[in-house]
């Protein structure tokens, strides 16, 4: 290990903590902001990238035992099952319900059924970039 992998590990730790945070407010703020679960996804994953950028795949891997392949398998049944879900209750394809509920910490917050499709769609993107990504660093 040579002094310049010391100071991209230290910072790429801070720097991803950083990271996940955005795109997390990213996430959230999208339903009535710019932002949303394709964009936060993004973020997101530009942070996993910077990880298997800063260390290796197998270290990396051993932290976050996560499938990327199926997380974004996940991510489209999610979204698919919030679309068809509706029509159970005899409304149209991807309409949402929302309601207003008393939350012991954010007190009165309105709760929609697209935060599911958008995580959907965020698990989706998550899962894909960083699998394009490790397909594309492991063929040399």
């Amino acid at each position: 290990m040579n002094i310049n992998d010391v100071i991209l590990k230290t910072v790429s730790k801070a720097v991803v903590l950083i990271i996940f945070t955005f795109g997390i407010y990213l996430f959230f703020s999208g339903h009535n902001q710019p932002g949303g679960g394709f964009i936060g996804g993004l973020v997101i994953a530009s942070a996993f990238v910077l990880m298997f950028l800063s260390y290796d795949s197998e270290t990396v891997s051993d932290a976050l035992p996560i499938d990327f392949k199926k997380l974004s398998a996940l991510g489209v049944l999610l979204a698919m099952m919030s679309g068809v879900a509706p029509l159970f209750f005899g409304k149209a394809f991807l309409s949402q319900s929302f309601g207003y509920f008393d939350l012991p910490i954010f007190g009165k917050t309105e709760l929609a059924t697209v935060t599911i499709f958008e995580a959907g769609i965020a698990l989706t993107v998550i899962g894909v970039v960083v699998n394009i990504i490790l397909s594309i660093s492991e063929d040399e």
